[in-house]
């Protein structure tokens, strides 16, 4: 593909800087000595790429929905996935295909959008071309960065092997045969002491993803496992969490946070705060000076983003990208970023990476994307939070709303409301109300299957 045929310009038809960081493209032709080619062919079409099908980039795409644009969809996933939810996948409370679907089918009825399977290796802004890993290449005259981040072990990508993290099926199928294949290994084991490290389960990390694993694991080792083993009982089951800071969910207000641990004690998780991993093998993990023998690791501790090219953009330590108002980048006007991957400013801090917050800056993309085409002026991001909740376990979960704030059953309720108000189908929403139900009154967990060749957990002969 040929490169971009828009050339933005500090003249009449380029973008000007407006006050507040947005951006002004005058009206004007798109081009008067070459026509632009977009992605399906036609003459005259701008070409916008969207790289991730998460929450940011497929309401972008569906934001772009009878724009006279061609808009390709690049992620190397062929589904769309519900994250908020993966770790009932990991915990047995959900099978994989009822919080995802494919993309395709999505985007099925939008004509001017096209999904392509892919992985991207980098961004070549200079050119204008995602550069893809297979040695594919796709031109943009808009791109929409959207493709989230991934774990980060700190500086300990060792550890990664060892502790996975949980952000896409895979991670959670095998954490799912982790767990289980503990309790596997440990009926059969004779001694004493590697049948207690069989039983251990460690959680790395006190936010969100951690707090719901955690309470997760004591559930099913405390009801849906009971009575199914002849020489052990799993609701012996040490369960940690472990927290480096001095509280659980630590961006929650104090006393959320109090009642989220008090919640998870009553579910028999030890929560230990301050506790920062200083090693790790096969056999446990080291907390400075303290070791602790434990078969299986979860860790949700952090997230970095990671992306080849733009060289000169802006990045938090994390690997963000710095954005503009707009969610441009500085010196790429024609790169929206969207999502876990966008720093954007908010309240002295950055929007945080939720789900919500994603779809918002998902759809502002894309509405600037329409008005840089119809030669309007940008519009600044402003996120309008949503409020923020996590579950505990069994009827127990925190929500934050700003002045409301509640716990306990009513938030629980309210999270799983939510949860399914975001599912994308109605044959999703169904599935997971029918299974929380169903798990609600029976205390069933029936996705225990041990499936795929990566699940050779410990304890497996």
């Amino acid at each position: 593909m040929g490169r971009c045929a828009v050339e933005y310009r500090s003249g009449a038809r380029g973008i000007k800087a407006a006050a507040g960081g947005a951006h002004r493209q005058e009206k004007g032709d798109l081009c008067e000595d070459r026509a632009m080619e977009g992605s399906s062919g036609t003459p005259g079409v701008p070409r916008v790429v969207i790289v991730g099908g998460g929450f940011a980039g497929l309401h972008a795409a569906r934001g772009l929905a009878g724009v006279r644009a061609a808009v390709t969809l690049v992620d190397r996933r062929n589904h769309h996935l519900f994250l908020p939810l993966l770790y009932q996948v990991a915990t047995a409370g959900l099978n994989p295909g009822d919080i995802a679907r494919p993309i395709r089918r999505i985007l099925r009825r939008q004509g001017n959008a096209t999904v392509i399977l892919g992985e991207v290796a980098r961004v070549d802004a200079q050119a204008r071309q995602v550069m893809l890993s297979d040695g594919g290449a796709l031109g943009y005259d808009f791109l929409i960065l959207a493709c989230g981040a991934g774990t980060s072990w700190f500086g300990h990508d060792a550890w990664s092997s060892r502790a996975p993290g949980l952000h896409d099926l895979d991670d959670a199928l095998e954490i799912r045969s982790r767990i289980i294949l503990a309790w596997e290994g440990a009926e059969r084991e004779e001694d004493a002491q590697r049948r207690r490290r069989l039983l251990t389960f460690v959680v790395v990390g006190g936010g969100p993803t951690g707090v719901e694993t955690a309470g997760a694991i004591a559930e099913m080792s405390r009801l849906a496992m009971a009575r199914e083993f002849r020489r052990i009982d799993p609701a012996t089951s040490r369960i940690l969490l472990l927290e480096g800071g001095d509280r659980v969910l630590p961006t929650f207000p104090p006393e959320l946070s109090a009642r989220a641990r008090a919640s998870l004690t009553r579910l028999g998780v030890e929560v230990r705060t301050g506790a920062r991993v200083t090693g790790m093998d096969e056999d446990g993990i080291q907390i400075g000076e303290e070791r602790i023998d434990a078969a299986t690791v979860v860790w949700a501790a952090g997230v970095a983003a990671s992306l080849r090219g733009i060289d000169d953009a802006p990045r938090t330590r994390s690997g963000q990208l710095l954005v503009g108002p707009d969610l441009s980048i500085p010196g790429h006007p024609e790169i929206f970023v969207a999502g876990d991957l966008a720093a954007v400013s908010h309240d002295g801090g950055f929007v945080p990476g939720l789900a919500p917050a994603a779809i918002q800056m998902g759809r502002h993309a894309a509405g600037n994307v329409k008005r840089d085409i119809a030669g309007a002026a940008r519009r600044a991001f402003r996120y309008r939070s949503r409020g923020a909740l996590a579950t505990i376990g069994r009827a127990a979960a925190v929500a934050d709303f700003g002045r409301i704030r509640i716990s306990g059953w009513v938030a629980w309720m309210t999270w799983l409301s939510v949860h399914i108000f975001f599912l994308i189908g109605f044959r999703n929403r169904a599935i997971v109300l029918f299974q929380w139900a169903w798990a609600y009154f029976t205390y069933e967990r029936g996705a225990r299957l041990v499936i795929g060749a990566r699940g050779r957990g410990p304890g497996a002969s």
